[in-house]
């Protein structure tokens, strides 16, 4: 595996993660380890396992059987809602978001703040203004009323990602980012990555795309087979010779 010259420790280390489907053996003995401030990238093709490590990691899957660490503590995600509790978010390529609800009650969807603390009572004013600021902060035009169906495709990946950063998320998941995105939708991702990564949020990206992500990915990890087969620094490799790597080691 590649050395990573961190002073601090990692913020999650994954140890020989193991997950079984039946008879179907998805990870095969996956370390990963990612720091603060840092974007990882899985990259492989379909079927290689990227996914489903990054469920795992999200509380949407169970491994079968391995550690993971969490600030150096050793913990079981079980549920999507411990996963949050620790400030991991996940932004699925379908983006989970509600089409028919505004930008602002996707960004609170499940996370609603009340006024004076009491149930059913909603403090809409503070969620707006919060909404807003963060809106702002990533640099979309969407209004805080708006629904998100009438948003394009980079607008409502930035929804997705606003909820992240308003919670103060440590560590998001970010799959398919960039999927079926314009040029201008691409470039805007990367913007909001670049903003994670200012705010000390690792990122792990799953792409197909990896050209696309490759200005602000730090280290690629290459899998195949439910196995991690090989490891890049950034400034090691280049989008072709990842490409060649693809194409030499999973053939």
């Amino acid at each position: 595996m590649v050395d990573i010259p961190h002073g601090n420790a990692p913020l999650l280390a994954a140890e020989k993660i193991e997950k079984w489907y039946g008879k179907v053996h998805a990870l095969r003995g996956i370390d990963v380890k990612i720091y603060p401030g840092e974007a990882l990238a899985l990259i492989g093709d379909n079927g290689a396992g990227k996914s489903t490590f990054a469920k795992i990691v999200a509380g949407v899957e169970q491994k079968t059987s391995g550690r993971l660490l969490w600030k150096g503590k050793e913990i079981d995600i079980s549920s999507i809602k411990q996963a949050r509790n620790l400030g991991i978010e996940t932004v699925y390529q379908e983006q989970a978001l509600c089409p028919q609800l505004t930008a602002l009650q996707n960004i609170f969807l499940g996370r609603t703040k009340t006024k004076f603390g009491v149930l059913g009572i909603l403090d809409n004013k503070k969620m707006a203004t919060a909404a807003r600021k963060v809106l702002d902060e990533l640099g979309l035009g969407v209004g805080v009323n708006q629904e998100v169906r009438f948003c394009s495709g980079g607008e409502q990946q930035g929804v997705a990602v606003a909820r992240a950063l308003l919670f103060k998320a440590n560590l998001v998941i970010l799959d398919e980012p960039t999927r079926a995105l314009s040029t201008k939708g691409v470039e805007r991702i990367l913007q909001f990555i670049r903003s994670m990564k200012n705010e000390g949020i690792a990122v792990i990206l799953i792409s197909h795309v990896f050209p696309q992500i490759f200005p602000i990915t730090d280290r690629f990890m290459l899998m195949s087979r439910g196995q991690i087969i090989a490891e890049r620094r950034k400034e090691e490799t280049s989008p072709e010779d990842l490409s060649r790597m693809i194409i030499e080691k999973t053939t």
